[in-house]
């Protein structure tokens, strides 16, 4: 029989709670910056210094423009599958050691940053403009620095620490 009691106990420890805060974080932050460059921003691009612009673009893709489509069918499977991720996320932050936790909640702060912006705008308001010379990298925003640290941590981590 499922002893509710216990599910609950190992959902809502001390360590989810901070993670949760890292989350929350994370996401307002994405949020905030997304919101100052929609509020505050016309369709120019803002030189800010030699390698750094502020270039409002809108991916309907996921990382780096990639699968960008028209097809709304195929965007909606997209996002459908970030879901499922997203919960699959969730399932490993709450199964994992403090150390992973933390590096499942930055990506997951990130991802429901991106997510969100799928979900009511259609789209993810890219606009970070990293270059140099004439070699720009692709567009970003907050929530994508977030979800690279992270898979950055699980690279290095996988490594360093044998399971």
């Amino acid at each position: 029989m499922i002893d509710l009691k216990e599910i609950r106990n190992k959902i809502f420890t001390k360590n989810n709670l901070y993670c949760l805060c890292v989350i929350l974080l994370i996401f307002f932050l994405d949020r905030y910056t997304k919101l100052l460059i929609l509020n505050n921003f016309n369709e120019n691009s803002y030189y800010l210094n030699d390698f750094l612009n502020l270039n409002l673009i809108w991916n309907i893709g996921i990382g780096f423009g990639f699968l960008s489509t028209e097809s709304g069918l195929l965007y909606n499977f997209i996002t459908f599958v970030i879901a499922v991720v997203l919960l699959v996320l969730f399932y490993f932050l709450l199964s994992s050691e403090i150390l992973d936790k933390i590096i499942y909640a930055v990506i997951i702060g990130g991802a429901l940053g991106n997510f969100y912006d799928r979900l009511f705008f259609k789209a993810v308001p890219d606009f970070i403009d990293l270059h140099y010379n004439n070699f720009h990298w692709f567009t970003f925003n907050v929530a994508d620095i977030f979800i690279s640290i992270g898979i950055l941590f699980i690279i290095v981590k996988s490594f360093f620490v044998k399971n």
